[in-house]
């Protein structure tokens, strides 16, 4: 039996819904909101997840964010359902990797048929790839890279540091892969006046540096400790050895280059088009999936994470807080309203 995992804030949609699903031969698992579906999820992958847009705390699209990258979920097929049906809505899901919408008010008919469409394709798919030639072998050779880059960071000197310390800088020649074991860390670049634009806020899990390592060139950013944190430091041969002595590390390195590459063009995307009002909400949304609770960032780096001056990002901050959609409370930044700053016309 199919079990469908139905991730809805509204009592009596859920119910619904299960009763739904039962009825057309389904097991139907329930979650109130976001952040139980998605620990319900990660507990026990379903067979599908229908999943609402418009929730309090974790919406659908972060819900969608966070199991898309996770490997026991990133395959699920996942079906948005939503009351509103603008093309700006269908465009932003599937860009992030929806296999499907259904629009509220739904016919029964309709969702146990695009349910079972849904079902049936995965099940293609699954079949088609274990039917692959050394499909097998490339599951084992994608398991063993994974392993490998775990252990890449095992038994490596540690330090320590402070916040604004600088870890590297732009321009300096690499000796080390940097892997972050604990805090967060500011990835910036510098213009010639001084300026910086934060691309990147790392933490605990993320590496830093690795593209320098593989163009053999100097770094092309810097990095700083956000917070008191912790940077685990691999040699460079040792990086080297692994990365270019085993072929499945190799491509695990470049699906992160160009993740990297992805961001950047994101992120330019917005500079140019966004509004201020827009980059301060994108970049408070992006830090709050990050971390679930409080922001705590020193102002000048929002600024600079938002691609703006410091006075303009307290204007518009103050703003936000008067408009009900933050509260700042000794500097810390608590939202209040995520889906109203996700969805802040631009």
């Amino acid at each position: 039996m199919k079990k469908i995992l139905i991730i809805e804030d509204n009592a009596d949609v859920r119910e619904n819904l299960a009763e739904i699903l039962v009825l057309g031969g389904y097991e139907a698992v329930t979650a109130e909101n976001g952040k139980a579906g998605v620990e319900k999820a990660l507990e026990s992958p379903p067979d599908l997840i229908l999943c609402d847009i418009m929730m309090p705390e974790l919406d659908g699209y972060g819900v969608l964010h966070i199991l898309s990258r996770q490997a026991k979920t990133v395959d699920v097929p996942f079906i948005f359902l939503t009351a509103k049906a603008e093309k700006d809505d269908f465009r932003k899901g599937m860009s992030l990797g929806a296999d499907d919408y259904i629009t509220k008010p739904f016919d029964d008919m309709a969702l146990l048929q695009t349910v079972e469409a849904r079902l049936k394709k995965s099940e293609r798919l699954r079949v088609a790839s274990a039917q692959t030639t050394g499909s097998l072998d490339h599951f084992i050779d994608e398991a063993r890279a994974l392993e490998a880059i775990k252990h890449l960071s095992d038994n490596r000197e540690v330090r320590h540091y402070r916040k604004k310390d600088i870890i590297f800088r732009e321009g300096e020649n690499p000796r080390w892969l940097f892997f972050v074991e604990s805090g967060k860390v500011k990835v910036y670049k510098t213009s010639d006046d001084g300026r910086e634009l934060i691309v990147k806020v790392a933490q605990g899990g993320d590496f830093l540096g690795f593209l320098a390592l593989f163009k053999e060139d100097a770094y092309p950013e810097s990095a700083a400790a956000l917070e008191d944190c912790a940077v685990k430091l691999v040699p460079k041969s040792d990086f080297a050895a692994l990365v270019f002595g085993n072929r499945d590390v190799n491509a695990r390195f470049i699906k992160m280059l160009a993740s990297h590459v992805a961001e950047r063009e994101q992120q330019l995307i917005e500079l140019a088009y966004n509004s201020v009002r827009k980059r301060v909400a994108t970049t408070l949304v992006q830090l709050y999936d990050q971390t679930h609770g409080s922001i705590s960032l020193l102002r000048e780096d929002l600024a600079s994470l938002a691609g703006t001056a410091k006075e303009t990002l307290i204007r518009t901050l103050t703003d936000f807080k008067n408009e009900g959609l933050i509260n700042i409370h000794e500097g810390s930044i608590e939202v209040i309203h995520l889906e109203k700053l996700r969805h802040l016309p631009n």
